[in-house]
């Protein structure tokens, strides 16, 4: 029911040992309220001066006031605990998202990283604040009563150390039944989530197609199916509720029966018999509890289990102190044998045994149907993926990865889809070069043929745009891309995944005149569909289900009439 990693967070066991020390003490204010309360209700029952009942009740309101400020006390050191250790985990998640993100998503879904790092760890704080409480108000406080009551009478803390167990069984078992419920729930929550942002991102493409409106019923049976398992577990948790409430109120009542019969045949004190009634309550509460919280805390246990199973997942390491020395004419690349793959699960690898070599400022074209690995091979040479198997050389340097700091600096990396950040045009074309000054930013937007949208802002470089680069075009958005490229001259090699793919025929061509003279001195990486570009490239490398069919100079590729390279050519061109 506890995560045992639980017990690992820092700061836990000084915590426990607080909580503990609380707990204990909180048990023995209820012991005194108990015995207060029964000595003020024997006293009028034997009708005493009401002189006898003003001390005891006021003994009575002031053990109630000691217990509900430890209360208290416990739960702003829980509060505090749980909301710093969310905090932690938060940031412990983005790290590892940080180090591991393109992998880490293609894994785990982009959708599921978004839910865990926001609303799974509100769930995670929920947890810490409710669980460790409940935990320890069960573990002490019954057995504090129990021993109490022992002194006062022992058959009666015979009921109650038999029922005990038997309401513990009853709770594992409902627990086990709600447990497979609300992983089934959290599952379906994961599927959602990640098929809601698909079909955000997918949006433009899908009414583009006129299918927006079928995918409705698509995205309808998959919420349908959350709200079934959401349903089915409430069932549960509200069945196993009634049922632990039952059982106690049964069990407090056979102990009133046996009292009442003690009571009659006069074997047993009105004070004991009192006392006892009084702290049965009392004796299955944290129990009642632990059982109710318990079903409110499963997302968040879930959620946690999540979190440390994503924190333990491989990072990148060994990461190598190279020489920081720019890529230049004489500067090469050798690959041999490289193999990643996303989910080891799948029985074929993404890519498989890739053997090849760059040098110096060649311009390379990668080219490919779709799915052929084209996009996962330009992540694994970004250093953004690490493979599993394979030699890697950078200038003689041999290397398990290339997410090197010095590797990573000397490139910049043109996607498919440009990310903007929520600031001034200015800002986002620093984004490698954060000290540029306002004259170097003006001239790589010229470069990038931004100077006449530049021109139409009334505030020019200093407009900002929005989050992922709403309220300006695609096209605008890539010569942003471009600009940032044209500041960071001394990085020089250039990774275009496709730039163009969703662009025009006509933003496409007023683009490339721009590109083609930013690729002039730089190591080039193009993976494209278009075979306009295939005239700027000196070597092509053809991909096809993760592995390269072939590899050459353009121009003796070019003269071939049969082979991989001959047939992708002639279905891009459409003559079959």
């Amino acid at each position: 029911m506890i995560d045992k990693r639980l017990f690992q967070l820092p700061g836990v066991k000084s915590l426990f040992k607080l909580l503990a020390g609380l707990t204990l003490l909180q048990a023995f204010m209820i012991l005194l309220q108990a015995s207060f309360l029964t000595t003020a209700l024997v006293n009028s029952w034997k009708r005493q001066p009401l002189a006898t009942l003003l001390g005891p009740m006021f003994a009575f309101f002031i053990a109630l006031a000691l217990r509900h400020g430890l209360t208290w006390i416990k739960s702003r050191l829980l509060d505090r605990f749980a909301t710093q250790t969310s905090e932690n985990l938060r940031q412990q998640l983005l790290d590892q998202i940080y180090t591991n993100g393109a992998q880490l998503a293609a894994s785990q879904g982009t959708g599921n990283l978004v839910t865990v790092a926001l609303d799974g760890l509100d769930e995670v704080d929920n947890y810490l604040n409710l669980i460790l409480s409940k935990f320890m108000n069960m573990m002490i406080i019954p057995w504090v009563i129990l021993v109490y009551v022992f002194f006062q009478d022992v058959t009666s803390g015979i009921i109650l150390i038999l029922v005990f167990p038997v309401i513990i069984l009853f709770m594992i078992i409902l627990g086990y039944a709600a447990q497979a419920k609300a992983d089934s729930q959290y599952a379906e929550y994961v599927v959602l989530s990640n098929h809601f942002l698909d079909a955000l991102r997918g949006l433009t493409t899908l009414k583009m197609l006129g299918l927006s409106k079928r995918y409705t019923k698509n995205i309808y049976q998959v919420s349908e199916k959350y709200r079934q398992k959401t349903m089915s577990t409430l069932r549960i948790a509200i069945l196993s509720t009634f049922a632990l409430d039952w059982f106690t109120t049964l069990s407090i009542a056979l102990l009133a029966v046996f009292l009442g019969l003690a009571l009659m045949k006069g074997s047993l004190p009105l004070y004991p018999a009192l006392v006892t009634l009084i702290l049965a309550p009392e004796y299955f509460l944290p129990l009642r509890d632990f059982a109710g919280d318990y079903h409110a805390t499963l997302n968040g246990k879930n959620a946690f289990t999540q979190i440390m199973e994503l924190l333990h997942l491989p990072t990148i390491t060994n990461r190598q102190q190279l020489p920081a020395s720019p890529w230049q004419a004489d500067s090469q690349l050798e690959i041999k044998n490289l193999n990643f793959q996303y989910d080891p699960r799948t029985a074929s690898a993404n890519l498989q045994d890739l053997t090849f070599s760059l040098h110096g400022f060649q311009h390379v074209g990668i080219i490919g149907p779709s799915g052929a690995g084209k996009s996962t091979l330009l992540q694994t040479l970004s250093g953004f993926l690490v493979p599993q198997g394979g030699s890697i050389k950078l200038n003689g340097h041999s290397l398990d990865h290339l997410a090197q700091e010095e590797w990573q600096k000397q490139f910049a990396y043109l996607p498919q889809n440009p990310y903007l950040f929520r600031a001034t045009i200015a800002d986002n074309i620093r984004f490698y070069e954060p000290q540029a000054s306002e004259q170097a930013v003006a001239q790589a937007a010229a470069q990038a043929g931004l100077k006449t949208f530049l021109a139409s802002l009334p505030q020019g470089l200093e407009t900002v745009v929005g989050e992922g680069g709403r309220g300006i075009s695609g096209g605008q958005a890539q010569r942003i891309m471009l600009a940032r490229a044209f500041l960071a001259q001394e990085r020089r090699v250039l990774i275009f995944d496709e730039p163009t793919a969703h662009l025009d025929i006509e933003t496409e061509y007023a683009l490339k005149q721009s590109i083609v003279p930013l690729m002039e001195q730089h190591l080039v990486l193009f993976a494209t569909h278009r075979l306009h570009w295939l005239q700027q490239m000196d070597y092509i490398i053809v991909m096809d289900h993760g592995q390269i069919v072939t590899q050459g100079p353009r121009a003796t590729l070019m003269q071939e009439k049969q082979g991989p390279f001959f047939d992708l050519i002639t279905q891009m061109r459409g003559d079959f």
